[in-house]
């Protein structure tokens, strides 16, 4: 049984670091107008394609906040 992380309004599986970069390197090969992206995307990273889809959706949904000066950026100390 995979293991879930909940967050606020969102629930989804766990992703491996692994995981995290096939599905980038994957959204850089198979474009927006790849025909079944979202099924070969899926096929890379073993996950349902509901998932990857919804997986998706939060990274475009964090750039978002991150772009919109909505998450503050960590303050580094000094050296």
């Amino acid at each position: 049984m995979a293991s879930c992380s909940i967050t606020p309004h969102r629930y989804t599986s766990t992703w491996t670091a692994k995981q995290n970069k096939l599905f980038e390197q994957a959204l850089a090969f198979y474009d927006k107008d790849s025909p079944d992206r979202w099924h070969k995307i899926a096929r890379v990273v073993g996950k349902p394609v509901e998932e990857v889809k919804k997986h998706y959706d939060i990274l475009v949904e964090d750039v978002r906040n991150i772009e919109s000066g909505q998450v503050p950026f960590p303050s580094y100390r000094e050296t």
